[in-house]
């Protein structure tokens, strides 16, 4: 008996459909928005592949410009909500579904809105895989895993270094401000390197993959912006010791150091050794002050 041929891939975009379509709708990218489309197919599937969509999640998608990889998304998942700042680029996008994936349109939603301003989206999102401009990476991951515990995972390529700060821990020359915040959100991980001939235009640099799975903050009685206060505070002079960075946070050197030695932290040591969990048990030991 002849086993059946498997189904060919559905087709992706390539470097003369981008510039094609940017053409017709008169786009070109721009720095401002830090606009670099996917003109590979490969590299398309790669994400998909690496971001782990089931067919029953509902993704999202910041900045699909063109619909590159919105077109992957929507091969995987149950359903997309893309977030487009740019009108021009909103505006064709439901009609690009709609030509190259007719039958997955009615499981495509559109918000046209700047991603660090969206609170609410007509669908809740379980996944958030995207191509992020390289100037606004690092807020908009923040931000949206603030306002959407929904997402329980996901897939960001940022520019590379930002994906090396991301990811970093404790003890790592790239560990900072960034590092420590994602990680009261969720667990990150470096998941690949993706090079520049893949994009229109071509950046100056490599992109990171950053993938990351959702979980509990530290338990603490101290609230995220008290956490995120002392986080600011030990990085904004991070070559100081702790005590000294955060004296001007604590009313002074010597209730950083009764903070820091009731958190269990070594006052002569740098914000960029300790991980989360002691930076919360610090903002805590202020809100718990004699």
């Amino acid at each position: 008996m002849t086993e059946p041929t498997p189904a060919a891939p559905a087709p992706l975009f390539g470097a003369s459909d981008i510039r094609r379509m940017a053409e017709e709708i008169g786009v070109r990218p721009t720095k401002t928005l830090g606009q670099n489309f996917v003109i590979d197919g490969n590299t398309i599937r790669r994400i998909v592949a690496a971001a782990g969509v089931g067919p029953e999640e509902t993704v999202l998608e910041v900045g699909p410009g063109l619909g590159s990889l919105t077109l992957g998304l929507l091969d995987a998942a149950a359903a997309v909500v893309a977030v487009e700042i740019d009108p021009v680029l909103a505006a064709r996008l439901p009609e690009t579904v709609k030509e190259w994936r007719p039958s997955a349109a009615g499981s495509f939603h559109l918000v046209q809105a700047d991603a660090m301003k969206v609170t609410e989206l007509p669908v809740e999102p379980t996944a958030l895989v995207a191509n992020l401009p390289y100037n606004v990476a690092v807020p908009v991951v923040l931000h949206l895993l603030q306002h959407f515990p929904s997402l329980q995972h996901g897939l960001v390529m940022v520019q590379d270094e930002v994906a090396d700060r991301l990811a970093a821990g404790p003890g790592s020359k790239t560990y900072g401000v960034p590092s420590v915040k994602a990680a009261w959100y969720s667990q990150m991980r470096k998941a690949g390197v993706i090079g520049m001939n893949v994009f229109w235009p071509a950046p100056k640099i490599h992109s990171g993959l950053v993938s990351f799975t959702r979980r509990e903050p530290p338990a603490t009685t101290a609230t995220r912006e008290q956490v995120f206060a002392v986080v600011d505070a030990a990085f904004a002079q991070r070559r100081k010791t702790l005590r000294a960075a955060l004296a001007g946070w604590a009313g002074g050197a010597p209730e950083a150091e009764r903070c820091l030695l009731a958190a269990g932290v070594d006052p002569t040591a740098r914000g960029e050794v300790i991980d989360i969990a002691a930076f919360a048990r610090i903002a805590e030991a202020r809100e718990n002050r004699p």
